[in-house]
């Protein structure tokens, strides 16, 4: 049985929350707590978009009980905002851009069919374009390792949203270091998989023939 008193201090890594589905603990607790951490953290910078409690919960409680056939059930992670997701807002971090897609792009919907709950969808340097983290008209993240520096970019909000420990994994994008740069300054590892391995349909392109979805996590 988990002891759910644990989970405030529990690390959010995908290792340790399998273990802890496996013990019992319910996917609707782990978004609670994600939740949570994101108020305690107050950064507004981090994400720009977060559904209401109840539709992630509803998502929580829709994946039933702990199945180790999903190899990612439960684990929430953040998509970068030139990533569609059905339902959320897509801006590329441009409020004249935005629109909401009606189909997750090929990455997220495996995601979800694999378990994994989308939990918002997180800043970056406008239309990806930028290593900075900063090029945004909302504000800024702070980057997880030190706040007086930048939090890197293009991907800001996926990596410092990993750095934290507030979700296991996060989608960004990489087209000349976007995904690797803010991974390094923010203390996590950042994948940039081969151009072509993982689809990039449904991505707001910088550069449709560069352009990789990335990963980000807090260790390899």
């Amino acid at each position: 049985m988990f002891n759910r008193a644990r989970l405030s201090e529990m690390s959010f890594d995908a290792s340790t929350l399998k273990a802890a589905y496996a013990a019992g603990l319910s996917p609707c607790d782990v978004v609670t707590e994600v939740l949570r951490r994101l108020r305690q953290a107050n950064d507004p910078g981090i994400f720009l978009y977060l559904p209401d409690e109840e539709k992630l919960m509803e998502a929580a409680r829709d994946l039933g009980h702990y199945d180790s056939d999903r190899p990612l059930f439960g684990l929430p992670f953040a998509v970068k905002d030139n990533i569609d997701v059905a339902g959320m807002p897509t801006t590329a971090a441009c409020p004249a851009w935005t629109y909401t897609p009606d189909r997750d792009a090929f990455a997220v919907a495996r995601l979800r069919a694999a378990g994994a709950i989308p939990i918002g969808k997180a800043n970056l340097d406008q239309f990806a374009t930028g290593l900075v983290g900063t090029r945004t008209p909302w504000p800024v993240p702070r980057n997880a390792l030190d706040p007086n520096i930048v939090p890197g970019g293009s991907s800001s909000g996926s990596a410092v949203a990993v750095g934290h420990g507030f979700v296991p994994f996060a989608l960004g994008t990489d087209t000349a270091g976007s995904g690797r740069v803010p991974a390094a300054l923010n203390g996590i590892v950042g994948l940039k998989p081969t151009l072509g391995m993982i689809s990039a349909s449904g991505v707001v392109p910088a550069c449709r023939t560069l352009d990789t979805i990335s990963i980000f996590a807090r260790n390899v």
